[in-house]
């Protein structure tokens, strides 16, 4: 890369392609004085040639519906893969990769799953597979776990990783609005797709999670190892109770370190209001990181969109243009070992209960002594005359307890012929 420009291919052209591409001709100038090099877009690899788009590039610009029209041109030095799924993009990222070209992707599901086979492959080729964009849009918290922070030992990292389902929480905390209604102003801005499931199952902050943890320990926690809990049952209700208590609920993604093991998961939590994780609204991501040396700090702000995450994707283009050697993961070796987990179930935490209960003497007495069997101490009740037919609502909040305890007592009481299946959990975030 010692001519004066560089030319790269970019596989698909949606919304953070269409962002690059604008930063990359409207920055133009700034980022030649930064690197002394144009950036130049070749080839634009996308599935329909004669599709209409809002937004072209200059015409000097080829577009193409070949693979190897990016892979096998010669010219190009940096492949942007950017048409996310796994299977074409793992495709394109190892035929890049073989034929010796640097890669930069945003796409966290195929590092989620494919992770430690692509950066073998990359170390073996001598190449650059660059991620900032991956995790938290223009956030840039890839770049501080591999460089900034690399000399810390990580104690926990617990971020807001996916905006979608941030923003519908916001909208039915603010507007009391019951799920259903959230999802759909969320979809009608565009910050959900047609089909949410991986925003609202939590399995997109769990896929950035798996490569946070990566970064941060140098370890490959499975997904299929992973608890990973959603909002779509999320209650109105438990949402107005918990503000009652000073609590918000948030989707969380956490890892802990405990003494070589990692506990990790993503779910849904009771926040203290006075957290500074509680204060994020809206679409935006924050991530807070302990460190064992730089203590806690946190990154905030936009999780997506065309330009944050278009600019993640050009930062890493120009940190590539600027290296001589290649540190994919932040690690000496890319061969990504297996972590050691602490399951879910030895989890230590505060708990929120709504139980759904018959309205007659004796009922909290029972549910506290079936709590009690399982060393699961109560911190508070609160029984609230508002029936659902012949059920009224008992909220419980509990001291540190295990999950393995607290599902346990769950699964027996809901068998009682009192109780109405579907007591309502929720862990508080301490």
């Amino acid at each position: 890369m010692e001519k004066n420009s560089v030319n790269i291919g970019i596989a698909g052209f949606g919304t953070v392609a269409t962002g690059l591409t604008k930063l990359i001709l409207g920055n133009s100038e700034i980022i030649y004085r930064r690197l002394g090099k144009k950036i130049k877009i070749k080839t634009i690899l996308v599935k329909d040639i004669n599709k209409k788009r809002d937004f072209l590039p200059p015409e000097s610009v080829k577009f193409t519906d070949k693979i190897d029209d990016i892979v096998n041109d010669p010219e190009i030095e940096i492949v942007v893969e950017l048409i996310g799924g796994t299977t074409v993009a793992r495709e394109l990222i190892k035929k890049s990769i073989l034929a010796k070209k640097h890669v930069v992707t945003a796409n966290k599901a195929v590092l989620a799953e494919y992770g430690n086979e692509l950066f073998q492959l990359a170390r073996l080729q001598n190449t650059a597979l660059y991620f900032e964009a991956s995790v938290g849009g223009g956030i840039p918290i890839i770049q501080t776990l591999k460089e900034n922070l690399s000399g810390n030992q990580i104690i926990s990292l617990t971020g807001i990783l996916n905006g979608t389902a941030n923003f519908i929480l916001s909208k039915m905390s603010q507007e009391k609005l019951p799920f259903e209604q959230a999802l759909k102003i969320a979809q009608d801005r565009g910050y959900a797709e047609a089909d949410p499931t991986l925003d609202i199952e939590g399995i997109d902050a769990a896929h950035k999670l798996i490569i946070l943890i990566m970064l941060a320990y140098g370890k490959n926690y499975p997904l299929d190892k992973l608890t990973i809990e959603g909002i779509s049952k999320t209650d109105p209700y438990d949402i107005k109770m918990a503000e009652e208590f000073g609590y918000t609920i948030k989707l969380i993604a956490k890892v802990k370190y405990r003494g070589g093991d990692l506990q990790a998961g993503v779910y849904p939590v009771l926040i203290p209001k006075k957290h500074i994780l509680a204060k994020v609204d809206g679409p935006f991501n924050a991530i807070l990181i302990e460190g064992n040396g730089v203590g806690p700090i946190m990154l905030y702000g936009q999780g997506a969109g065309d330009l944050p995450t278009g600019s993640a994707v050009l930062s890493d283009i120009m940190s590539i243009i600027r290296s001589t050697s290649y540190n994919n993961t932040g690690f000496y070796s890319d061969n990504i070992e297996e972590a050691s987990i602490l399951e879910d179930k030895y989890t230590s935490c505060c708990h929120y209960f709504r139980f759904q209960v018959e309205d007659r003497p004796g009922v909290l007495a029972i549910l506290a002594g079936i709590m009690g069997e399982r060393n699961i101490s109560i911190a508070q009740v609160v029984q609230r005359q508002e029936k659902i037919g012949k059920y009224v609502p008992v909220v419980f909040l509990t001291h540190r307890a295990q999950i393995k305890n607290i599902k346990d007592a769950i699964e027996e009481i809901d068998k009682l012929s009192f109780v109405m299946p579907g007591t309502k959990h929720y862990r508080i975030l301490n």
